[in-house]
């Protein structure tokens, strides 16, 4: 799309009049004096960038320098008589540039690293979310050709399309941000977008302790397994944090290795040097040329890796995954979608049968068994925040089912009005995987394992939803002890016992 026509189909004078209480983010609305400047302004950037033949030269920094002192000259020469303040100034120059070379009013969201999500239902309805929970804002575009604009100019940035032929798109940031857009006539209300936000410091290990979402003790051993090349599956609802997990744990990867990773929009952000980053292709209009994940797989086993990282299996690539764990390829770590371990098994029983390959059901539960050491399951709570809630290893087969046995929980012991109160605990099962991790010179504390070790966090009190397990079993003696009067004494008594065994 030519700037022309990104500045011809840009507009904001229709801002939201009044700020609902929901409101997380919202903006003042323009006066009658500030928008007709504005209109007027584009219009002549228009006539400007038509009338230089060598704009296309310019690079983006270059051209929004350009557009600034274009927009500023104007300002102090033919509407010098126009009462604007310094900070009407330079909104003004801001909104003008953010149109013309940005995302326009999603600008200002993007910029917010406190925002997680961005979903736009419609030109009129915008909400973000920060720290779990979803408010509305008071950004709206011009309209629903404003919308499909600004999708437009996301997508074609990547080389992909959206049109009536081909309605909805997988694309992504330049900062590796995930986006998907679906478009009329298949969204019936106008354009609808979701932008996933990709943050800078994602990608660490050190993050997942900072936020709490996983201990010490599992964050050591679970390093430990990546860097003996265990088989790991993180599986998990939407919005979990299944690819967080899958970069801190693929930064783990030992130098020196050859990785290569599949996904459909590429999300990953590995800090080693020797990595190949493949990418599926959707059909063009004619509907041909489709590259799917299984083709990427298939084709990855000829590229002599040493590691085969899949953002996510979704279809007939899991068979060849598996396949490929088992031929060789030790270590391979991917992503799915499911609601507990369990599950999880479940969905790749039934992912395998997407191949085509009529296998008896045994034989595809042999290759899971066999292929598969660790199941990490990633859940959100419900106040938003997003826990590894179980460790689950695979130890083999019994007769026609799948055993695993969990090494590591997450135990909710309350809920406040705002936070979820738990900690992490060991189950007491030593896990045989870390035969594996001995055997590559890798030691692990074996009192990690211990059904009473108490887990520990990056910083005391660095999250409110973590809490020790004296504080917790504290509070609710005193909580129980505070209702005595209101319980049958039996059933207090009883609660009391447990709560003291626990804290013994």
């Amino acid at each position: 799309m030519s700037l022309k026509d990104r500045l011809n189909s840009t507009n904001n004078n229709a801002q939201a009049s009044k700020k609902s209480d929901d409101d997380f983010i919202g903006i003042s609305p323009l006066s009658e004096e500030f928008s007709s400047v504005k209109e007027k302004l584009h219009s002549l950037l228009i006539e400007k960038v038509n009338s230089t033949p060598s704009w296309s030269s310019y690079t983006d920094d270059e051209q929004k320098e350009l557009i600034r002192q274009f927009i500023e000259g104007q300002l102090n020469t033919n509407f010098r008589s126009i009462p604007l303040n310094k900070d009407e100034r330079d909104k003004l120059v801001k909104e003008i540039i953010q149109e013309a070379k940005g995302f326009g009013p999603l600008d200002p969201l993007l910029e917010d690293p406190t925002i997680s999500d961005i979903l736009v239902n419609g030109a009129k309805k915008v909400y973000v979310e920060k720290d779990g929970k979803l408010y509305k804002t008071s950004i709206v575009f011009k309209d629903n050709n404003h919308l499909k604009n600004i999708i437009e100019r996301i997508v074609s940035k990547i080389g992909r399309r959206i049109d009536e032929k081909s309605p909805m798109v997988d694309a992504r940031l330049s900062d590796g941000s995930r986006v998907n857009a679906i478009i009329p006539p298949l969204a019936i209300d106008g354009p609808s977008l979701s932008i996933r936000r990709f943050k800078a410091d994602a990608g660490t290990m050190e993050s997942l302790l900072r936020w709490g979402s996983i201990s010490k003790e599992i964050a050591e051993v679970l390093e430990a397994a990546v860097a003996a090349r265990c088989n790991i599956v993180i599986s998990g609802g939407t919005g979990a944090g299944k690819t967080t997990l899958l970069n801190s744990l693929s930064a783990k990867i030992p130098p020196g290795e050859r990785i290569i990773t599949i996904e459909d929009s590429a999300e990953l952000c590995l800090q080693q040097d020797h990595i190949v980053r493949l990418e599926t292709r959707p059909p063009n209009i004619e509907g041909e040329g489709e590259i799917t994940a299984r083709d990427l797989v298939i084709n990855s086993l000829r590229m002599r890796p040493d590691r085969i990282i899949i953002g996510e299996c979704r279809g007939a690539e899991t068979l060849d995954m598996l396949q490929a764990m088992n031929t060789g390829h030790d270590g391979s770590l991917t992503t799915l979608h499911a609601n507990s371990p369990r599950d999880a098994l479940s969905r790749l029983e039934t992912m395998v049968m997407y191949s085509g390959i009529d296998l008896p059901e045994r034989n595809i539960k042999n290759q899971i068994a066999s292929a598969i050491n660790i199941i990490i399951q990633a859940s959100r709570l419900q106040d938003g925040s997003r826990k590894v809630t179980r460790v689950s290893e695979i130890v083999g087969m019994e007769q026609n089912v799948i055993t695993m046995q969990d090494i590591f929980v997450w135990e909710q012991t309350g809920a406040g009005t705002k936070t979820v109160m738990g900690m992490h605990t060991s189950t007491g099962v030593r896990p045989k995987f870390i035969d594996k991790i001995k055997a590559r010179g890798i030691e692990i504390n074996h009192q990690y394992f211990d059904k009473n070790h108490r887990h520990t966090y990056l910083t005391k009190n660095s999250n409110p939803n973590i809490q020790t397990k004296d504080a917790i079993v504290n509070a609710r003696l005193q909580m129980a002890a505070e209702q005595k009067q209101s319980f049958p004494k039996k059933a207090v008594h009883a609660d009391l016992d447990l709560l003291k065994r626990l804290k013994g």
